[in-house]
């Protein structure tokens, strides 16, 4: 099967042409002896993860999605033996997840993985040609007119960067087409819409100084607290600590 693979014109799919990647995604599918398992993690669900109080990484959530493909291929009973993945963070760590997870199946992690071996440049066909498909037949939610012209939805992509920057909103921020916590979104935010203070961003600040909310000092030391140095939530709500009641 891996001899067949390397006689195929797989590769990364982001070297393709939208066209060789079409071609090459039809034999895929009609491929009898290749089958496709898909994961979306769409823009909601990544703002609503990522910029939650209890924040997941995008590595985190990268992880999941692999552990998630693994079982579903194994609820269809292929019996798998080698899996190659594109590295998520640290290729090592994400190796040993996984082996500790699934010891019974061989696992190659590496960068640049989609360049190396066909099966995952075969995978990154299905996964752009996907992805693409979604961002064309996107259905918006939001009740105002919103154009189609959004580009690759690549921050190198000029025509991106302007469909953002035309379709920001003040308050609300962008179309739930968007993730929020792109770095790219954060900009065009800071400098477009109306400024807000998160609790959770001075916790993050803070977080290298105190790890954890105090609720007491120890026995007979305690005082009334004037709030100065306290963690940011106990400022932010105006709390302090009595000794009488």
């Amino acid at each position: 099967m891996k001899d067949s693979l390397s006689d195929r014109s797989f590769a990364d799919s982001k070297t393709l042409t939208e066209e060789k990647r079409d071609i090459l995604f039809q034999e895929i599918a009609e491929d009898e002896f290749l089958g496709t398992v898909v994961d979306i993690l769409d823009a909601c669900t990544l703002s609503a993860q990522m910029l939650a109080s209890q924040r997941e990484s995008l590595n985190v959530l990268a992880n999941n999605s692999t552990f998630r493909l693994i079982e579903e291929v194994q609820r269809r009973d292929v019996k798998l033996k080698e899996v190659y993945v594109d590295t998520v963070g640290d290729a090592g760590r994400h190796q040993a997840r996984l082996t500790e997870r699934y010891p019974d199946i061989k696992f190659t992690v590496c960068p640049k993985a989609d360049a190396i071996y066909p099966i995952v440049s075969a995978a990154s066909i299905v996964a752009k040609v996907t992805r693409d498909k979604l961002l064309r037949e996107h259905l918006y939610n939001e009740k105002v007119d919103i154009s189609r012209e959004t580009g690759s939805g690549y921050p190198a992509d000029p025509e991106t960067k302007a469909w953002l920057q035309k379709h920001v909103d003040r308050v609300f921020g962008f179309p739930n087409l968007v993730r929020f916590s792109w770095s790219t979104c954060a900009r065009i935010l800071d400098t477009s819409a109306v400024p807000v203070h998160w609790e959770c961003e001075d916790e993050s600040t803070e977080a290298k100084g105190q790890k954890s909310l105090p609720f007491g000092g120890k026995a007979g030391k305690a005082e009334a607290s004037s709030g100065l140095g306290r963690h940011a939530f106990y400022r932010a709500h105006k709390l302090q600590r009595v000794t009488a009641f």
